[in-house]
C-alpha cells in the first residue's frame, strides 16, 4: 500500500478570444512583428489610464456559469506588484480579493470513475510580455506585443490525486472555453496553458505537504508527465528523511524533469492592493441572466446526448465531445447516415489518419467532410462496397476529399452482389479444395472463415460477404 498521497491543484490560464487587449484597443493578433501591437497603456507609460474591455467580462463571466461559479454582480481590479523585464509597468493587473467568479465545480470522469473537482475561483488579468533570449548573443530582447492580453486564470481546489485526474480536469476545462468559443484554445501560442502545485502527504493524513508549483506545462501529455516526475521525486526526498522546499520549478519536456527556478511567492510577496485607476466591475442582474440564457450546449450536455444517438460507451463519446469541432462533424454526418457507424468510423480510421499524418482533431485542417463520411458509411450499409473496402481506401478519402460513391464508380470498386456470379466463384472455390470441404462437412464448421477468404481473394474483395456465407453455408451442407 502506497504511502503517500498526491496532492494537486492547477491554476489555468485562459487567452479570451477577443480582438483587443484588457485595458486597451491594441490588437491581440499572434504573429505580429515584435513591439507592433503596442501603446501608451499596455508599456506602462506613466499617466496612461486603463479602459476594461467589456468583451472580456462576458467572456469570464460565461466560464463561471458554465462552471458552476457565483458569478460576482461586483469585482475589484488590483495591482500585483513584482519586477519582470516583461512587465513594463512594474506590476500586473489582476483581482485578489473580490473576483468576477468564485466558489464553482467541474465534474470530470478519471480512473476512478466520476469525481467533482472544486474550482476555487476565477479572476479577470492581463499577460506579461515575452522575453526573448538570442542564443550566442549577451544579450536578451523583449516583445511586447503579448502585454496586456486579456487572460482569466481558474484555480482548482487542491483535490487531484494523480496526473491522471489532473489530465482529465485539463481537457474537461479545455472543452467548456472552446465550446463557448471564448478560447482558440491553441496551446502552441500559449492560449490555454496551467501551472501545476503538487504536494505529498502522508496516506489518511488530512496535513498538506509543503508544495512546488510547476510550470512551463503546455500540453496535456506534459502536463500528466511533470506531474509523475514531481511526485516520484518528493517521495524520494520524504523516503530519505529530506524535507520538499516550497518553490516555483520548470519543467524541461524534452528531459522530462523539473528544475528549480525560484522561491514561492505567497500572496503578501506580491503586496496586492485595489488599481487606483480602474473602478469596480459591475453587472447588471439582467445581463447575467441573458447571458445565462445564452449558453450554448456545453460538452456534458452533448456527451449524454450523443451517448443516447449511439449506444456507444461513455469513454468512445468523451473522444466525440472532446473538440466542438469533432462534434460538429460528428452531427452533421450522423444526420445524414447512421449514427453510431459514423462514430465507428471518426473513432477508428479518421482519428488513424490524424495520427499517421500528424493532423491537429479538427476539422479545418482535413479534406472530407461530413457529407463525405456519411455517404461512406450509406454505401457500406447499402451493399454497395464492404467494410474492408470502406476500409482500404479510407486513407484516399480522407486525404483527397473525394465523395465515396464516386470515387469507387471511378475505380469499379463496387460489391459484387449478383447471385449469380457469387456462386460461381463459390462452386470454383469448393471444387478446387475438396480435402476442406470433406472436413467441413464431417463437423469441422470453422472452416467456413477459409472459404469465406478463398471467395473474398477470387474476386479481389469485392464478393459480399453476407451472400457469400450463405451461399457457402448452403452448398457444403
Amino acid at each position: 500500500m502506497p504511502r503517500y498521497e498526491a496532492v494537486i491543484g492547477l491554476e489555468v490560464h485562459v487567452q479570451l478570444a477577443v480582438a483587443s487587449k484588457l485595458f486597451c484597443s491594441c490588437s491581440t493578433t499572434f504573429g505580429c512583428p515584435p513591439n507592433t501591437n503596442v501603446c501608451e497603456v499596455c508599456l506602462g507609460m506613466p499617466g496612461a489610464l486603463p479602459t476594461v474591455n467589456g468583451g472580456a467580462v462576458r467572456c469570464a463571466a460565461l466560464v463561471g456559469l458554465a462552471t458552476n461559479c457565483a458569478v460576482n454582480l461586483r469585482s475589484v481590479f488590483a495591482r500585483k506588484n513584482y519586477f519582470y523585464p516583461d512587465l513594463p509597468a512594474g506590476y500586473q493587473i489582476s483581482q485578489y480579493e473580490l473576483p468576477i467568479c468564485e466558489r464553482g465545480f467541474l465534474r470530470i470522469q478519471a480512473e476512478g470513475g466520476g469525481k467533482t473537482v472544486g474550482i476555487t475561483r476565477i479572476h479577470l488579468e492581463n499577460d506579461a510580455g515575452k522575453n526573448i533570449h538570442v542564443q550566442h548573443e549577451k544579450v536578451s530582447h523583449v516583445d511586447l506585443n503579448r502585454a496586456g492580453t486579456p487572460l482569466i486564470e481558474i484555480v482548482s481546489e487542491p483535490d487531484l490525486r494523480s496526473s491522471a485526474e489532473a489530465a482529465a480536469y485539463l481537457k474537461a476545462l479545455y472543452a467548456i472555453v472552446t465550446y463557448l468559443e471564448v478560447c482558440d484554445g491553441n496551446m502552441e501560442e500559449g492560449s490555454f496553458r496551467c501551472d501545476a502545485n503538487v504536494s505529498l502527504r502522508r496516506v489518511g493524513s488530512a496535513e498538506l505537504g509543503t508544495r512546488a508549483e510547476l510550470k512551463n506545462l503546455n500540453s496535456f501529455r506534459n502536463v500528466q508527465r511533470a506531474i509523475e516526475y514531481e511526485i516520484v521525486r518528493q517521495r524520494d526526498i520524504l523516503d530519505d528523511g529530506g524535507v520538499v522546499k516550497q518553490e516555483t520549478r520548470l519543467y524541461d519536456a524534452a528531459a522530462n524533469v523539473t528544475q528549480a527556478m525560484r522561491d514561492k511567492e505567497e500572496a503578501h510577496d506580491y503586496r496586492y492592493f485595489p488599481d487606483p485607476d480602474l473602478l469596480p466591475i459591475e453587472i447588471a442582474e439582467g445581463e447575467l441572466a441573458a447571458w445565462r440564457a445564452g449558453l450554448p450546449e456545453l460538452p456534458g450536455e452533448r456527451l449524454a446526448r450523443f451517448k443516447a444517438m449511439t449506444g456507444l460507451p461513455e469513454a468512445d463519446i468523451e473522444v466525440l465531445t472532446q473538440n466542438v469541432r469533432l462534434a460538429d462533424f460528428f452531427e452533421k454526418a450522423a444526420t445524414l447516415s447512421g449514427a453510431r457507424q459514423s462514430a465507428g468510423y471518426i473513432i477508428g480510421p479518421l482519428l488513424r489518419e490524424c495520427r499517421a499524418r500528424n493532423l491537429p482533431v479538427d476539422p479545418a485542417f482535413w479534406a472530407m467532410k461530413p457529407e463525405a463520411l456519411a455517404n461512406l458509411v450509406n454505401i457500406v450499409e447499402k451493399g454497395l462496397i464492404s467494410a474492408k473496402i470502406a476500409n482500404d481506401i479510407f486513407a484516399e478519402l480522407f486525404s483527397s476529399g473525394c465523395m465515396p460513391e464516386a470515387y469507387i464508380a471511378e475505380r469499379g470498386l463496387g460489391q459484387i452482389s449478383d447471385a449469380g456470379v457469387l456462386e460461381e466463384a463459390v462452386d470454383a472455390v469448393i471444387a478446387a479444395n475438396p480435402a476442406e470441404a470433406e472436413a467441413f462437412r464431417n463437423g469441422k464448421t470453422k472452416l467456413l472463415s477459409f472459404f469465406v477468404g478463398q471467395v473474398m481473394r477470387a474476386t479481389r474483395g469485392k464478393a459480399n460477404p453476407a451472400l457469400v456465407n450463405e451461399l457457402l453455408d448452403g452448398k457444403l451442407r
